[in-house]
């Protein structure tokens, strides 16, 4: 018994939909402001952060360039207080990314 029949059994009135759901492989275009985003280094409980702050788009917008960063760089972090929070001195190359995608970076500190 596989297991289209074990669901049948268990359900037998539930008549399966045949439509076919679209999902888009595109990813969304970040919405792109004119104000430069800040990113700036700091030393949190002794480890080193790389704070960016200063995007006026939509919260779910710079919730996917946070994981966007996170995985370009293979490094963890979070998105916290409208800011995002990476492990580690990587403004160089978060600056990159970010004015490929074409944005305004501006560099604080050190």
């Amino acid at each position: 018994m596989d297991l289209q029949d074990q669901l049948k059994n268990l359900f037998p009135d539930h008549e399966p939909s045949q439509e076919i759901e679209e999902t888009s492989s595109e990813p969304k275009a970040l919405w792109v402001q004119k104000d430069p985003m800040i990113c700036k280094y700091e030393r949190r409980k002794g480890k080193a952060t790389t704070i960016i702050e200063g995007y006026t788009g939509s919260e779910e917008d710079f919730k996917i360039l946070a994981k966007e960063l996170k995985t370009k760089l293979s490094v963890g972090g979070t998105f916290k207080d409208d800011s995002i929070i990476i492990q580690g001195d990587y403004r160089d190359k978060i600056m990159a990314i970010l004015k490929e995608k074409g944005f305004k970076v501006k560099r604080v500190g050190g």
